[in-house]
């Protein structure tokens, strides 16, 4: 015997409406929505580290650095992601809970997430028009994979580990990977 459930459909406002609400975060793909799981103790101290020295870079200047809970929103492939950081340089306003038009973005690798991360999102995220570099942060091993748009609008990949540094173009900082992974 074959059974058989039909998923619900939601319109991006009732999305929102329910993140607001929910206990659980879950991303948003073309109506259908993907509760996100926990974390590890490694996966959120690569997360803070770049954090702390992203938001100690960028302080007094226009751009912000978010983490975690806020949603990036891509409109060409009708979804709302959660990155693990991202950087926009957007007007500040503090009732948002949405970010449009990050200039960097990370993702921190799980086992459960590489694929989505390295192919959907990879593939979503190159379609916002601000976006200029997308990092991929291996939590297994010091190795980060960085994708760039240059000015010409093409993309590169350049890979990093274990003792390399990164040059961030799009908030331009040297970023040596024994900072990304120092106490992880």
């Amino acid at each position: 015997m074959r059974s058989s459930a039909q998923l619900p459909i939601l319109t991006v406002a009732e999305y929102l409406e329910g993140e607001l609400h929910s206990q659980v975060k879950h991303e948003y793909l073309a109506g259908q929505v993907f509760a996100m799981t926990g974390t590890t103790l490694r996966h959120s101290a690569l997360i803070g580290n770049l954090a702390v020295t992203l938001r100690a870079h960028l302080r007094g200047g226009p751009c912000r650095v978010y983490f975690a809970d806020i949603k990036v929103r891509v409109e060409a492939v009708d979804a709302f992601y959660y990155p693990d950081v991202v950087v926009t340089c957007e007007p500040y306003d503090p009732k948002r809970y949405v970010v449009a038009e990050p200039i960097l973005i990370v993702e921190v690798l799980s086992h459960s997430t590489e694929t989505i991360d390295r192919r959907e999102k990879l593939a979503a995220y190159r379609r916002l028009e601000t976006l200029r570099e997308y990092l991929i942060v291996d939590q297994a091993q010091r190795e980060v994979t960085v994708r760039r748009r240059d000015p010409q609008g093409r993309w590169w990949q350049d890979i990093y580990g274990p003792d390399g540094s990164i040059h961030l173009d799009s908030v331009d900082l040297d970023l040596p990977l024994s900072s990304i992974y120092e106490g992880a």
